[in-house]
């Protein structure tokens, strides 16, 4: 049982503007609650501090589970994870001249697209009604 007070959880969606910290997925545009994301798990000895914590969809927290790191789809090298707290998305990830999938761009970035199955069939599905909107990406 998570022992993240209402008042951390609160503050963190508010830091993470909302969104997922891996895929971006807007909690609005969802319709879901998102998940505070433990960014080491508790499962490896993270803790239930601020500085541990981000928010992330549930697809997104789900598939990564207890990962922290992944072999980089090129060279097959294993590589942390994308640290949503510590880097800047834009700088590890672009999206797709459509907007619906996104390219990791960066070894970091890769291994995480490809870990934490970021364009699958679903999430693009979903992401085209998104962007038919104008609501993705988000800016």
């Amino acid at each position: 049982m998570s022992t993240v007070s209402q008042v951390i959880r609160e503050r963190v969606a508010s830091q993470a503007r909302f969104r997922c910290g891996y895929c971006l997925t807007q909690e609005q545009v969802s319709g879901v609650p998102l998940t505070i994301e433990h960014l080491m798990p508790r499962a490896k000895g993270g803790n239930d501090t601020e500085e541990n914590l981000w928010t992330a969809c549930r697809l997104c927290n789900e598939t990564k589970g207890i990962l922290t790191d992944a072999p980089e789809p090129e060279t097959g090298e294993v590589v942390p994870l994308f640290n949503p707290r510590q880097q800047s998305w834009a700088d590890h990830f672009v999206w797709s001249e459509n907007g619906t999938q996104i390219i990791g761009t960066t070894s970091v970035g890769r291994a995480t697209v490809l870990a934490l199955a970021l364009n699958t069939e679903f999430r693009v599905r979903a992401r085209a009604l998104w962007v038919e909107v104008g609501w993705h990406p988000p800016e």
